[in-house]
């Protein structure tokens, strides 16, 4: 019937889900090895239901026994039909129902099973409680809740724990003599379709859209329904069928044999098909781990990640046809190229869909001797590149002196602040736990260009400009209970803006950890009277090194007003509202990335 009423009912035929399911992989319509595909899938399915469906062997069974034979029957009833109201629930819902099913199963496992061994118990008992791991880690996932897994051998042996336990199942059921080899048989070739789960998936990867090894797939995974079916089929003692005549036993050893030895032919390419031990989906490639921090026989692995990767959206550097010998092949030439046209040239060759040319921080990991040369940064490990820039903060700190070294605030620091050397309007003294700080800051930054003070004033956020091309500025904060005196000789501009703080807090932002952005040192709270109004001053000038120094002075105050106490730079000065073009020599002691001041707001 599936043949005559068209391909999305031949779907639904043999993979038992609805018509409307088969549209999103029909396309054009199903090609000839996909229809070929889903009529031996429809053959080894009805075959494997025939055995699923067989009627329980007559015999008693004491209460554990009929409670694990009904367990039983209900993980087969999910396999086949349960899951599908189930997927219309809550995943959640889905992970405690198998958690809580496969708990009691194990469970009898442990008490009906005659394992004639204490040992053997409680290595059982380990093993199920690994596979039962894995599963309350699937809820706790699902819930977001911490997980149970952390880092990659303790994952390995979640995902592990459902084939050790099919094992230590099959030696238990051995031992026990009550079922046939028929069902052990069922048993082995359930592990046997695990583990042809990855070299399956990894062709049907390479194969695009073809639906020919998911069809498969799909059909392969009901052995193990089986293998369930029939332990609950010959749970009593008593009438234990008899074993299977020599010519079928044979057949069945062959095909066991072929489940075994199938995976390793997979996994072994001709010479010629390029060997991937990295793709751009990798989960190892979502780090990028420091030069000086990998052993040498990881670094090329972790240039093949580089080189493979579709981070932000571009094109690799390589294509997948080359084999990562040929890459590291390239790499390697690439750091010998004279120049990035040079460079382009190499990529174009190699078939690179990317225009752009190969960066250093990418080829130190193949040639850190050539590289290393030019940009020894480019060679420290994470605790040298964090001593490195603890050290570079501290050095632009100690540059950076009080301009009001006589008056005290009630709370006062300084620092150098560090701006995105892309381009930053400034930094920011606001109150970060207003609820509002967020729009607070953007409309701040809205008005930073208002007017030529450079001071962009909203409630509780005030956006200071710098007036000088700049990568940084030295910036000194003091906090009062009265109004300080004015004296605005010796600086280019003075003003004076209202600010509110909602928390009780006023500060400026500081550098995070591995940040671009902020202040060098801890910033304090400048609101030292609590929550209410208060008056900001600020004080700016470049000095003839094109040094540029803040002073921001804090005191409560009811005033709205704006004033200009010093609204015109000193005579002759030639001042710029833009950022670095050079601003590069801090981010050489930081790494390359960074933020801008309103990501870094946000």
């Amino acid at each position: 019937m599936g043949l005559v009423l068209g391909d999305a009912w031949l779907w639904a035929a043999v993979e038992w889900s609805p018509p409307a399911v088969a549209e999103f992989y029909i396309g054009g319509g199903f090609d000839t090895p996909t229809v070929v595909a889903l009529l031996v899938a429809a053959l080894v399915k009805a075959a494997l239901l025939w055995l699923i469906l067989r009627a329980p062997a007559p015999g008693p069974l004491d209460r554990r026994a009929k409670a694990l034979r009904r367990l039983l029957y209900l993980a087969v009833a999910y396999a086949l039909v349960l899951r599908y109201p189930i997927a219309l629930l809550p995943d959640a819902v889905d992970a405690a129902f198998q958690l809580a099913l496969w708990t009691a199963i194990d469970v009898l496992y442990l008490l009906v099973i005659r394992w004639r061994s204490r040992m053997l118990r409680a290595a059982a008992g380990a093993v199920f409680a690994v596979e039962l791991a894995a599963m309350a880690d699937v809820l706790l996932d699902e819930l977001d809740l911490p997980e149970l897994g952390s880092g990659y051998i303790v994952e390995l042996a979640l995902m592990l724990g459902g084939v050790a336990a099919t094992l230590i199942t099959l030696v238990g059921q051995r031992r026990d003599g009550r079922w046939s080899r028929g069902t052990q048989t069922a048993g082995w070739l359930s592990v046997g379709v695990y583990a042809l789960v990855f070299p399956l998936d990894v062709f049907g990867r390479m194969s695009g859209g073809d639906m020919t090894v998911p069809v498969m797939m799909d059909a392969l995974g009901y052995v193990g329904t089986v293998w369930i079916a029939a332990t609950a089929r010959e749970l009593p003692a008593e009438g234990r069928p008899a074993d299977l005549p020599p010519a079928r036993r044979r057949v069945i050893r062959v095909a066991v044999t072929a489940v075994a030895v199938l995976p390793i032919i997979a996994l072994i390419h001709p010479e010629a098909t390029p060997h991937l031990t990295y793709t751009g989906w990798s989960m190892d490639c979502y780090d990028r781990p420091s030069f000086g921090d990998l052993k040498p026989a990881e670094r090329d692995a972790a240039f093949l990640c580089r080189a493979r990767s579709t981070e932000g959206g571009v094109p690799p550097m390589f294509p997948d046809s080359l084999s990562d010998q040929e890459i590291l092949a390239y790499g390697r030439a690439l750091c010998r190229a004279k120049d990035r046209d040079e460079q382009r040239a190499l990529l174009t060759r190699a078939g690179s869909a990317s225009a752009r040319s190969a960066d250093q921080w990418d080829l130190v990991y193949v040639c850190p001797e050539i590289v290393g040369a030019a940009h020894p940064e480019l060679l420290w490990s994470t605790t040298e590149a964090e001593a490195a820039n603890a050290a570079y903060i501290a050095e632009k700190n100690a540059k950076c002196r009080d301009p009001w070294p006589r008056t005290k605030g009630v709370v006062q620091a300084t620092a150098n602040y560090f701006l995105f050397v892309d381009g930053d309007p400034g930094y920011l003294v606001h109150d970060p736990e207003d609820e509002a700080a967020d729009e607070a800051a953007e409309q701040a930054m809205g008005k930073v260009y208002d007017d030529s003070t450079r001071v962009g004033v909203t409630d509780s956020a005030v956006l200071i400009g710098h007036v000088a091309d700049v990568a940084d500025v030295c910036l000194t904060v003091k906090a009062f209970r009265t109004p300080p005196p004015q004296r605005t000789a010796g600086w280019d501009q003075v003003n004076e803006v209202p600010i509110v703080s909602r928390s009780g807090q006023l500060t400026v932002p500081e550098m995070g950890e591995g940040g671009e952005v902020g202040a060098g040192a801890p910033m304090p709270n400048l609101a030292i009277a609590g929550k209410g109004r208060y008056r900001l001053r600020v004080y700016v000038r470049v000095d003839d090194a094109e040094e540029e120094q803040h002073l921001v002075v804090v005191f409560p105050g009811a005033s709205r007003k704006r004033l200009k106490l010093k609204p015109r730079p000193v005579a002759g000065r030639a001042l710029s509202f833009n950022s670095p073009s050079s601003g590069g020599r801090r981010a050489v002691a930081r790494g390359a990335g960074g933020r801008s001041q309103a990501e870094l707001w946000s």
